[in-house]
């Protein structure tokens, strides 16, 4: 029986790390946006919304899936937000009715949109109990999310996170060092600084740029067009940013892609984050450090 549901459920393919202990529900296929030029996730996944009586059905077979005792879900795939609040609300009630004691339900969000929800249809979802989103930054500069093709400008981001916020969702911004390039560095640690500090989010969670093949990047790498920044330069990035934040965020360095650990309350732990910081940049200065592979991602 257990068998049997773990081969039929659909599993979402991608989840945040600090969603490892979360059982997984997806609500969506694909990226309905799929075209940041970093990213190649859902390259193989055409964006389909799943009907409600397929996600109701996984809801229901969640419980053979997961047993009972996880008390975090995570809404797959990139942008669940984008349902209708009546399905949403719909969704996040049956859920709960499966899943009664459930302290966290989580989801990936594009700025854009929050924005295009009524405060009124995102405090019904906020109050069915979706807790926390998920929303990607990657940079302050609008340069470089022009470049990157993310979307939203800057300004959006910070609005979108905002609303966000007021309708009482924590949210967990997302920074990519070294998205810029060496030829967009200063205005990626610029941007991204000023960004941070309008928004002050719950969560600051860093990656470091790890350009996979196929993707826009890997092959503006290839013609010579972008300019890799160095692991020690990366780390440079993040330091210039920590010391320009003046938050109240929780930073996290939770990725196999970073080279320096950190997980810190800011502002109380702000200077051993540029000491920890300092000594990564002293130990890339007296060694060779490698990019990380992205198969080890």
């Amino acid at each position: 029986m257990v068998a049997a549901a773990v081969h039929s459920f659909d599993f979402p393919p991608y989840r945040p790390p600090s969603e490892a202990q979360s059982m997984l529900l997806r609500v969506t296929h694909g990226c309905p946006w799929n075209k940041c030029a970093f990213c190649s996730m859902y390259k193989k996944y055409p964006f389909a919304r799943k009907t409600m009586a397929e996600i109701k059905a996984d809801i229901d077979l969640m419980p053979q899936v997961y047993g009972r005792g996880a008390d975090h879900v995570f809404l797959g795939d990139s942008n669940s937000l984008l349902l209708s609040a009546d399905d949403l609300v719909e969704i996040l009630n049956h859920l709960y009715k499966v899943f009664p004691d459930l302290k966290r339900v989580t989801s990936y969000a594009r700025a854009k949109t929050v924005l295009k929800k009524t405060p009124e249809d995102l405090l019904r979802i906020r109050e069915a109990g979706l807790n926390r989103l998920h929303i990607g930054l990657e940079s302050g500069s609008d340069k470089v999310l022009q470049l990157i093709h993310k979307g939203p400008t800057a300004d959006e981001i910070i609005a979108g996170s905002l609303k966000s916020k007021d309708a009482g969702f924590q949210c967990s911004i997302y920074v990519l060092l070294g998205i810029g390039g060496m030829e967009l560095t200063m205005d990626h640690r610029q941007g991204t600084i000023r960004v941070l500090n309008a928004i002050d989010p719950h969560f600051i969670r860093v990656r470091t740029l790890t350009p996979i093949p196929k993707s826009d990047i890997a092959r503006w790498i290839d013609e010579g067009s972008f300019t890799q920044v160095s692991p020690l330069v990366s780390i440079e990035e993040e330091r210039d940013i920590v010391a320009g934040l003046e938050v109240t965020s929780r930073f996290l360095n939770d990725h196999a892609s970073n080279i320096v650990p950190l997980d810190a309350q800011l502002p109380d732990d702000k200077e051993q984050m540029l000491l920890a910081l300092d000594r990564g940049i002293e130990y890339c200065k007296k060694n060779e450090v490698g990019y990380t592979d992205y198969r080890y991602l």
